[in-house]
Order: C-alpha cells, then sequence, then structure tokens
C-alpha cells in the first residue's frame, strides 16, 4: 500500500474493517472492506501517518485503532529484522 510493491497476498498483512471496527486479518478470511500492507513496518507507519488506511477502507480510523495497528506494526519490526 505505502511502497506500492507488488507482492503475492500470502506475503502481505490484511487488514479489514469490519461491523466492530478496523482489525489485522492474519487469515485473510474475515468478511469486510479490506486492505493490504507489506511487512515491512516503515509502511505502516506512512499507511497511518498519512491516512492511506482510511482511505483504502473507506472509514476513518479512530485513535484507538490507529494505537492498535501501530502496535502490531511494531510486532512486525522485531520478527523482520
Amino acid at each position: 500500500m505505502s511502497c506500492r510493491t507488488t507482492s503475492d497476498k500470502r506475503d502481505l498483512v490484511r487488514v479489514v474493517r469490519t461491523a466492530n471496527g478496523v482489525e489485522v486479518d492474519p487469515g485473510g478470511k474475515k468478511p469486510g472492506r479490506g486492505a493490504y500492507v507489506c511487512r515491512n513496518p516503515v509502511c505502516w507507519q506512512q499507511a497511518l501517518r498519512k491516512g492511506r488506511l482510511d482511505a483504502a477502507l473507506r472509514t476513518a480510523l479512530s485513535a484507538d485503532e490507529k494505537l492498535k495497528l501501530a502496535e502490531f506494526a511494531a510486532s512486525l519490526q522485531t520478527v523482520a529484522v
């Protein structure tokens, strides 16, 4: 999303907007509007900071949702190194 690179869906992380809010969908099977972000934490930071996830999911992310997604991105950083 942020870096605009192409990759297999299996290599990306799906974020989904459901009736209960926005959440990470590790299995990629949850119903709802979804967006794919690569596993690079910098891309997650840009997507959250610049509102790209908001636009892709066609919603306004709450501060709590942004915090949960930022925490998920931080966990990727420890794994991706």
